[in-house]
């Protein structure tokens, strides 16, 4: 494991520290089990730091385990794309990786227990009567009319359900505990159903699957885990966790704590929600830079240490709440200015042709990746024709452009020369198409001698030795604070202008730039090499984030 952020004191840090000055275990064991049916998002960041950094913390393992009950809706892709995600964040997994599909054999045998204790029964509502008997939040439910079948009865059903004699919904498997509780999930909960599908895992062994309820604690047990973690949404469903646990012969009694869940405005992380905007090709894939997934993040620009620093920023409580993003954003920016390589970009070229230079000219110039950290150096080169951006050349001087490049002013070009504009040229629409300047002599890296000092500095690249390259300009995905708690439908906040593509020039080092690499593109914004499509032969950068917030984005 790499190292990640500073010991944390969050509530499920202090919980653990007290059961073992308290004795209560050797070692401290904890999960992250996603269900693989779909890539993880920012919200499950905060999860495997919180699971995996308490267990690194105190000694002790995290087990990565996939909560596979639903073989429906899950592939090999998504666990592929979960295992890449937790190494990425810079953690690794105790063991082998582990799947609740590992334990079908002992959940069966734990549902026979069950059956056998007179806990259990087969129950053949529909279930749309299983909805209309559960009752309500202020009503109490009524027994279901095959809640006294005898034990032989229910395990002879229940083993003809095994061989696959019924239908999809015809019947199932429930815990028999109490249709009056106040508490919903205790009343009389699903332990199996039947799905006669192809499992990823156990392939067609199977025709009857545990629901997560029953899944979930006893996987736990089976493992070890002292200290089981999940967001604050299951805490109703503690009870039924429990229960399981004293109503089984189980190796261990692990320990449920609830934390609250992350939620991030201008950001929905609902897996259903997230699947639309990829099935209705919003977006291009779970991958998108636009999209709040680990996988999206990570090919946006987003490096490991500034989601954990983003994590460790927003804490763990025991309540729900909205986190401004813009704490996600300043972590990100933060770690990016600290350590990722400038490199110079323009992306609304101006040819500027330096008159007193020869018509061949060709100087290389070295600079240093990074002013502060060593980071090496790169060499670019320097012609008579170069390019700047438009926007900084100004036909006439005011004090409100004074930085700018203008006739008979001068200005230093980063990491070279200082010049001089002398003249430039319109095209009949009166847009400026090409400035004439003058270099400066011995101004590489000093003031002119003359005194006549510049008043700013632009970014530059040689008009013929630069290399073109699509730029991927990438927005928030909503216009919406949040998108998903409106009355309406949360696709009517997408952002149609989320993605804009445009050509830039760049110096020539940029070309062999690895994927994933992070740049500061000067006085443009934060950049990285993407992950799947840069080349040196197309070179492809998407926008991470500006050089500042954008007060207009933040209100």
């Amino acid at each position: 494991m790499t190292d990640t952020n500073p010991i944390s004191h969050n509530f499920v840090a202090k919980v653990v520290q007290e059961d073992l000055n308290a004795g209560k275990m050797a070692k401290v064991v904890t999960r992250f089990p996603p269900e693989p049916n779909g890539y993880l998002h920012v919200g499950h960041a905060k999860s495997i730091c919180l699971n995996f950094g308490v267990a690194k913390q105190f000694g002790g393992d995290c087990h990565l385990r996939f909560d596979d009950t639903n073989p429906e809706k899950e592939n090999q892709e998504y666990i592929d794309a979960i295992k890449s995600d937790v190494r990425w964040l810079g953690f690794e997994w105790a063991g082998e990786v582990r799947y609740a599909s590992d334990y079908f054999d002992q959940l069966h045998e734990w549902a026979l227990h069950l059956i056998r204790e007179g806990k259990a029964y087969v129950c053949d509502l529909t279930p749309e009567q299983a909805r209309e008997y559960r009752g309500t939040l202020t009503e109490p439910g009524k027994n279901s009319p095959y809640r006294d079948r005898s034990v032989e009865e229910n395990l002879d059903l229940f083993a003809r359900m095994r061989a696959g004699e019924f239908d999809e919904g015809s019947c199932a498997l429930r815990a028999k505990i109490d249709m009056a509780s106040p508490n919903m999930n205790l009343r009389d909960p699903f332990i199996y159903r039947i799905r006669k599908a192809h499992h990823h895992q156990t392939g067609d062994k199977w025709c009857i699957y545990p629901t997560y309820d029953f899944t979930h604690g006893q996987s736990d047990a089976i493992e070890g885990v002292t200290h089981s973690v999940c967001t604050l949404e299951f805490e109703d469903h503690r009870p039924l966790y429990e229960w399981f646990l004293a109503n089984l012969p189980v190796p261990c009694v692990p320990v449920q704590y609830e934390f609250g869940r992350l939620n991030l405005d201008y950001t929905v992380t609902s897996k259903r929600k997230l699947k639309s905007l990829v099935d209705q090709q919003v977006v291009s894939g779970w991958d998108d830079p636009r999209m709040p997934t680990i996988s999206g993040m990570r090919r946006r620009g987003f490096t490991p240490a500034s989601v954990r620093t983003f994590c460790d920023m927003i804490g763990v409580t025991r309540s729900d709440g909205m986190v401004d993003i813009a704490m996600l954003e300043h972590a990100l920016r933060t770690d990016l200015n600290k350590n990722a390589p400038r490199a110079m970009a323009v992306i609304n070229p101006l040819k500027v042709v330096i008159e007193n230079l020869p018509e061949d000219h060709l100087e290389m110039l070295t600079a240093e990746y990074h002013p502060e950290q060593d980071l090496g150096t790169r060499e670019f080169p320097f012609t008579r024709e170069i390019l700047i951006d438009e926007g900084d050349f100004k036909e006439e001087y005011s004090k409100k452009f004074k930085k700018k490049f203008t006739p008979g002013k001068r200005i230093r070009l980063r990491h070279s020369y200082v010049i001089e504009a002398t003249d430039y040229e319109k095209d009949d629409a009166g847009k400026v198409t090409l400035v004439k300047a003058r270099l400066i002599e011995g101004t590489l890296g000093e003031n002119p001698a003359d005194g006549d000092n510049p008043k700013g500095v632009v970014h530059w690249v040689s008009a013929s030795h630069s290399i073109e390259a699509e730029l991927r300009l990438y927005e928030r995905l909503f216009t919406h604070q949040t998108p998903d708690k409106t009355d309406g439908d949360f696709m009517e906040y997408v952002n149609t202008d989320s993605l804009s593509v445009v050509t830039a020039r760049v110096e020539p080092a940029l070309a062999n730039a690895a994927a994933e690499t992070n740049f500061q593109f000067e006085r443009e914004g934060y950049y990285v090499a993407d992950r799947f499509d840069h080349s040196a032969e197309k070179p492809v950068f998407n926008l991470t984030i500006g050089l500042r917030e954008d007060k207009a984005l933040a209100n």
